[in-house]
């Protein structure tokens, strides 16, 4: 009797508002696809802007303050991420006024979807919300409306959202990757030693899952 392939753990420490998260993900996930390797995807919070306030703030204005990036640096950066996430078949929609959002809320419907098994999907969700169809993440309507659109309930996610019962899970779930070194995003751990950062290309990522998933036979 052949025994099954052993799974190939990944853990995926990210956030929503970060375009090299989405993209990175859809590298791997196509290098998963073409290598045929068995895995399980763990998704993890983490806050690019901790600090920001609860309304958002200008996308273009964020990134100038942050990186000290021009306009030009800007467009030239929007143009190559659009172009990069097209390869992966994911649409870039961006717009001058698109805004960067505080993500503590969101990473707590995340931790509430994933006790019912749909995180992954509502973080899917939530990339195209942000990123394709620019809508509000920082209004708790549209976050609950989401939710609902992959079948959750949107009622419990509205009280999930007004009375933060998972703030405490989720900060710690923070604090906890900050403190194994975790300082940007998308950070990938496989087999839980093995630490990947960036969006790698579909290529290094099939180079990467086959070396891995070798070890484990």
């Amino acid at each position: 009797m052949t025994t099954p392939p052993q799974k190939l753990r990944i853990d995926i420490v990210s956030d929503v508002v970060c375009p090299w998260c989405i993209i990175g993900y859809r590298q791997l996930a196509k290098a998963l696809e073409a290598t045929g390797t068995a895995h399980e995807i763990h998704w993890h919070p983490f806050e690019l802007n901790p600090g920001m306030p609860p309304e958002g703030q200008s996308l273009r204005d964020h990134v100038a303050e942050k990186y000290g990036t021009t306009k030009e640096q800007s467009e030239e950066s929007r143009v190559k991420m659009t172009e990069v996430g097209a390869d992966v078949g994911f649409e870039f929609r961006f717009a001058d006024d698109m805004r960067m959002h505080n993500t503590f809320n969101l990473h707590q419907l995340l931790h509430w979807a994933d006790r019912q098994g749909r995180m992954h999907d509502l973080k899917q969700a939530l990339f195209t919300a942000h990123f394709t169809n620019r809508r509000n993440l920082s209004d708790d309507s549209v976050l609950a409306d989401v939710a609902a659109e992959i079948g959750l309930e949107r009622t419990e996610a509205l009280a999930v959202l007004e009375d933060q019962r998972f703030a405490t899970e989720v900060r710690t779930a923070e604090e906890a990757w900050l403190g194994k070194g975790i300082s940007g995003v998308p950070a990938m751990i496989f087999n839980r030693r093995h630490l990947v950062t960036g969006a790698q290309g579909v290529e290094n990522y099939m180079s990467i899952v086959q070396q891995l998933a070798e070890a484990n036979d």
